[in-house]
């Protein structure tokens, strides 16, 4: 029976999120622990998302895990049986991005989902999280294919786990839509509050940030969150925002006179975060680092630019594990890019100048030398030695 569900709003193979998975993992010790492939299954890439996640585990984590391909409902029966039974093996359980309806229409009516409650630790990240709440929002039918607003029904594990009767919505901050509402799973507030009153009134939706964790531990009854947002709990318009750090009972996320109230929570003050600090994305570690080579460029550091340029290679290798679809990764190459280039206008700029430099210091030389200034004449000599010039004198007449 499940101990521990973890809701991941995003981020969920970045640098962020990798003190989080160690301690979740330490749940189970040596216990085997998979990814189901199911919600990202229909992509061209899908192997590649596996390997990534595989060794994202692997090299950042510190944890071998397995990966139980569960792609379509019409596998081989021997194939199918292979993958109910590292299913049922599995302790430790992940699955992460892609389209929910996928998922749905591949688990449903198969023993998965009575599987996902066997499991010690669910661990459930972005398109997967939509699947276990009572409802689930079709993102790519309404934000990419354009169909009108609607919701699908979902697995309703999270009620028969714990009793709330929750609708789970990742990407709860989602910004990338720039001028236009890309929050709530990208529906924005107008589309989200028509369809919350298409909900069961008893309906909580559960929002998770990105970069986000909620730790739902069953055997205490406590939720935590970690990482760099919030959870928010939301019932007809009104929300509750609980901080990373924040720590409550299970009972509050059902609790109607609590979600109706506006402030926060105090957060809790842990002697050692349990996620990583530092910048939601990749996109946003390239910005801050460019800024930084400016003002090193600017003062002609060539040193601190060459550090910081392989600072920020270290970081997109860092983030090459994330299977979150973003823009992000080429920006930062982008950048990358730019500072090699910048770097090399400087080296061309210096190169350039050097002739005209040992022409001038040579003419005062030799000037110096007709008016019998010898201690400048071998002050320049010295100069010019010690930058790795040749110096050869002809007799005075």
């Amino acid at each position: 029976m499940t101990e521990l569900i973890v809701l991941m709003g995003s981020g969920e193979t970045t640098p962020t999120m990798i003190k989080p998975h160690r301690a979740i993992l330490d749940r189970v010790g040596d216990a085997p622990a998979v990814l189901l492939d199911t919600p990202y299954g229909f992509q061209s890439n899908a192997d590649d998302i596996s390997a990534r996640a595989v060794a994202y585990f692997k090299a950042s984590v510190g944890r071998d895990i397995g990966v139980v391909s569960w792609r379509r409902r019409d596998l081989p029966a021997v194939e199918a049986e292979r993958a109910l039974t590292s299913l049922r093996q599995a302790e430790w359980l992940f699955a992460g991005p892609g389209s929910p309806t996928y998922a749905l229409s591949h688990w449903r009516d198969t023993p998965i989902p009575g599987l996902i409650t066997k499991s010690k630790v669910v661990v459930f990240a972005s398109a997967a999280a939509l699947t276990l709440g009572s409802h689930a929002i079709p993102v790519y039918e309404i934000y990419k294919a354009g169909l009108d607003p609607h919701w699908v029904p979902a697995l309703d594990i999270f009620r028969e786990l714990t009793g709330v009767p929750a609708v789970i919505i990742p990407h709860y901050d989602n910004a990338e839509g720039g001028h236009h509402d890309t929050r709530f799973c990208y529906l924005g507030e107008g589309r989200l509050a028509r369809m919350e009153q298409w909900l069961p009134e008893e309906s909580v939706i559960v929002g998770i940030d990105e970069h986000t964790a909620v730790l739902l531990d069953l055997p205490t009854a406590s939720v935590q969150v970690v990482g760099q947002g919030g959870l928010t709990l939301r019932r007809r318009g009104e929300s509750r925002v609980y901080p990373t750090g924040s720590t409550l009972p299970l009972e509050a996320l059902a609790d109607t006179s609590a979600t109706a109230a506006v402030a926060p929570p105090a957060p809790a003050s842990p002697a050692e975060p349990l996620a990583e600090p530092g910048a939601a994305s990749v996109g946003e570690v390239a910005d801050a680092l460019d800024a930084r080579f400016g003002t090193a460029l600017a003062v002609q550091d060539v040193q601190e630019c060459v550090a910081i340029a392989l600072e920020l290679e270290t970081a997109i290798d860092d983030w090459a594990a994330d299977t979150n679809v973003s823009p992000d990764h080429e920006h930062a190459r982008s950048v990358l890019r730019g500072m090699i280039v910048r770097l090399g206008q400087v080296a061309t700029e210096a190169h350039e100048a050097v002739p005209a430099l040992l022409t001038s210091v040579r003419a005062a030389r030799e000037q110096a030398r007709a008016n019998r200034d010898f201690a400048m004449a071998d002050a320049l000599r010295d100069a010019l030695t010690g930058a790795g010039f040749t110096v050869q004198d002809q007799r005075l007449g």
